[in-house]
């Protein structure tokens, strides 16, 4: 068996692995912890509500469209799967390694590990940039759109990973208070939807960064500060999604 080949057989393991630990993770649980549960206990403002992380069930449905996919015969020599799937295999790892280390409570590594699998992601999502404009629509839904999902979501689950360490660390917020930090998280969060527009026009990256926002917003109506800076970000990061869709000015003259 080669290296292709394995990786072709290896990578549905992981899909099937990965959402095999979650589902202990929400029905066991993990340890007796619910994973909502030792979210809430940190007191931070950059956390949507609960319904928000529910993504997951798209998310997981993207990867197994996406493990099937590159196991079909036609598939065999992608040259973006050749390039990425080892990479892809990797995050089921990072995703279970995170799973396992927040419900033993082992916080301060989670982080390493989150951003592990942020930088995964963002190597993949690089690696199939260059067979994505000639990509047939089978493609886009069953390859490009579940990483783009899923980038997206970990992009968000990074920052809010981050502050919340941050939080069990007894961090002082430099003499910011959380609300400020909430307003700064948000401002990059909307500076990273921008960046996506102009390098990427990805709607499906973007679409991911209103669900989070909105979802901020309501966990946080009680903070007004936030819920405004929150749906201020989801609206501008709602008008992106809409600009993907309107032709760039260069591809316009080309046309």
């Amino acid at each position: 068996m080669n290296v292709n080949t394995l990786r072709r057989w290896l990578l549905p393991v992981s899909v099937a692995a990965t959402i095999f630990v979650n589902f202990l993770a929400t029905y066991l649980p993990l340890n007796g912890l619910d994973t909502g549960e030792i979210s809430d206990r940190f007191q931070v403002l950059f956390v949507p509500a609960g319904y928000v992380f529910s993504i997951w069930g798209i998310i997981y449905v993207g990867l197994i469209a996406l493990a099937v996919f590159q196991s079909l015969p036609a598939q065999r020599n992608h040259s973006g799967l050749k390039r990425t799937g080892w990479l892809l295999t990797l995050t089921g790892a990072a995703n279970s390694g995170w799973l396992f280390l927040w419900h033993y409570e082992l916080f301060i590594w989670t982080v390493p590990v989150m951003i592990t699998l942020l930088v995964l992601l963002i190597a993949v999502y690089r690696g199939l940039k260059p067979e994505r404009a000639a990509a047939s629509q089978a493609e886009i839904w069953a390859l490009h759109v579940p990483v783009s999902l899923y980038l997206g979501w970990i992009c968000v689950a990074t920052i809010a990973n981050i502050t919340s360490v941050l939080y069990y660390l007894g961090w002082n917020g430099g003499g910011l208070g959380p609300v400020v930090w909430a307003l700064i998280m948000l401002g990059v969060t909307a500076a990273l939807a921008l960046t996506i527009l102009l390098t990427r026009r990805d709607s499906a990256v973007l679409l991911v960064f209103v669900w989070a926002l909105i979802g901020i917003a309501v966990k946080q109506a009680d903070q007004p500060l936030v819920e405004a800076g929150a749906l201020t970000a989801a609206a501008l990061a709602a008008i992106m999604v809409i600009k993907t869709f309107i032709p760039s000015r260069s591809k316009a003259k080309k046309g």
